[in-house]
């Protein structure tokens, strides 16, 4: 073989080699890709909602949850509030700020701080539960609560969809709350502090980023905890007629 006929085909391997190496160099950016975690962020407000009671008492209600991360460990930043239209005064303030990371196929395990404004002295506590979908489809998000005063408390939050058709939805909705000890300053006894139960029927208008919704929610206190509002002229039982909507980012 000619040293021009051994240039030529070390020429012609080298340029048959170029589109492998493209390949290959392909298939591993996509193979690297695929294994980093996918960074994610929304908005939403669970309830935005104008409450009108049976005692013609006036709230505003909401119940927002903002996330960045990753299916592996998420941020979460939560805040519900209550706040009298007549008043003009929050009957509550709640904010918290959360880690979660996924523990099974259907929950998440979480931690983090809890910062309330109450009616009385703030209170800071930290917290710990898990959030997911339990059997027959229900939400549930549990966490149980330490405060900076030593007093320990519990809350479950469970929900069912239930869908008439692909945008018509009835929404049912407990939260119970339950302290292992008193903590007087806030109106909070021992036991079974407070229910929250409501039905809500929505209309899907833009896919689940916007749900105007009509419904009933009441609310009860317990034992200490209704003695303790009704001493501070409050009501331990009252039934709300309710107008809001969920919203999406």
């Amino acid at each position: 073989m000619t040293r021009i006929q051994t240039i030529t085909s070390t020429g012609a391997l080298v340029l048959s080699l170029i589109p492998m190496a493209a390949d290959a160099r392909e298939m591993i950016a996509d193979h690297t890709a695929r294994k980093q975690p996918l960074t994610t962020w929304g908005i939403q407000f669970e309830e935005l909602e104008y409450r009108y009671s049976d005692d013609d008492e006036e709230v505003g209600v909401w119940s927002a949850d903002a996330f960045y991360g990753t299916d592996d460990l998420k941020f979460r930043w939560m805040s519900k509030g209550e706040y009298a239209i007549d008043e003009q005064a929050y009957e509550g303030l709640e904010n918290q700020l959360v880690a979660q990371t996924p523990i099974s196929a259907f929950f998440d395990a979480k931690a983090g701080m809890r910062f309330d404004t109450p009616e009385g002295p703030d209170r800071t506590y930290g917290v710990v539960g898990v959030t997911g979908l339990a059997p027959q489809w229900f939400e549930i998000d549990a966490s149980l609560y330490v405060s900076d005063e030593g007093d320990a408390s519990a809350e479950l939050d469970a929900e069912y969809e239930l869908l008439i058709t692909n945008h018509w939805i009835i929404a049912a909705t407990l939260d119970a709350s339950v302290a292992f000890s008193e903590d007087r300053q806030i109106g909070v006894g021992k036991g079974l502090v407070s229910t929250e139960t409501g039905v809500r029927l929505s209309y899907d208008l833009i896919d689940r980023a916007f749900s105007p919704y009509l419904g009933v929610v009441h609310e009860r206190k317990y034992g200490d905890s209704a003695d303790l509002a009704e001493a501070e002229g409050a009501s331990a039982e009252d039934w709300f007629a309710v107008i809001g909507a969920r919203i999406a980012f």
